[in-house]
């Protein structure tokens, strides 16, 4: 472990120094997702301009919620991103190869040959968030609730990285499962907005299927002191199931490999 943390650590150095060679580009990559969330959030306000409250939240609610999940995002984002190419870029091509002839673990190598600069900017909108929405709603930064929040945002990132290493996954089957991958992630959408707004079966997907909800609603609305019970700790559980599983998945379609044009 030991080991693998070190050269984690110096695959990533050298990827940014790669990058930063380009610092123009290094800048735009970061900030390109800005755009996008500004639009959702322009159109979260101009809803809640509407209708003052969505079924008992207000829009200061709603962006605690929209925050913590693009935190969670923004993790994956930036450091598991390169499980959108496995399909089109790795195995369709052969590229896949060269992970397989290297002593090192072939996902370990994947994930860590790629720091994607763009989640910078989910990162960014995502903590300003977290910061004006717990201001405007009064909420008690304590050594408990920093260390929650910490636990909540990491877990979530997991839970999007293993729901990404599940689809990602199924490449070594399909050879490019990226119009599958986009469409299940995509859904994630749903959870910028209070689970409870929903029918009772979309409710049961967010938690325990693509349980993206357990990034965003059910830690906000424990930190806004609202009854939810244990799901508010259930996040690190889920997410180390998905991760196991995804784990899983990628094992199996990894002895299937036999390499482009097989």
């Amino acid at each position: 472990m030991a080991s693998y943390t070190r050269m984690y650590f110096d695959l990533l150095a050298q990827n940014i120094k790669t990058k930063l060679e380009y610092r123009v580009n290094f800048f735009i990559g970061g900030i390109s997702t800005l755009a996008g969330q500004v639009a959702g959030l322009l159109t979260l306000w101009v809803v809640m301009e509407t209708i003052p409250t969505l079924k008992g939240w207000t829009l200061h609610q709603l962006l605690l919620i929209y925050g913590l999940l693009v935190l969670s995002k923004s993790l994956n984002h930036m450091f598991a991103d390169n499980l959108w190419r496995l399909g089109w870029a790795y195995i369709r091509t052969g590229d896949f190869d060269r992970y397989l002839v290297r002593p090192v673990n072939p996902l370990f190598h994947l994930i860590a040959d790629r720091f994607c600069e763009d989640g910078i900017g989910n990162f960014v909108v995502g903590l300003g968030l977290l910061i004006y929405s717990s201001i405007a709603l009064d909420i008690p930064w304590t050594f408990f609730n920093v260390l929650y929040t910490l636990l909540m945002v990491l877990s979530g990132g997991l839970v999007f990285f293993g729901i990404n290493l599940i689809t990602a996954s199924l490449s070594f089957w399909m050879t490019d499962s990226l119009p599958l991958m986009w469409g299940v992630f995509e859904t994630h959408e749903f959870a910028k907005y209070p689970l409870k707004i929903y029918h009772t079966s979309v409710n049961v997907i967010f938690t325990w299927i693509l349980p993206f909800g357990i990034a965003s609603y059910y830690p906000a609305s424990y930190l806004l002191g609202h009854p939810v019970g244990w799901l508010a700790w259930i996040a690190p559980l889920v997410a180390l199931v998905l991760v196991l599983v995804g784990y899983g998945v990628w094992k199996t379609g990894l002895s299937r490999y036999t390499g482009a044009g097989s």
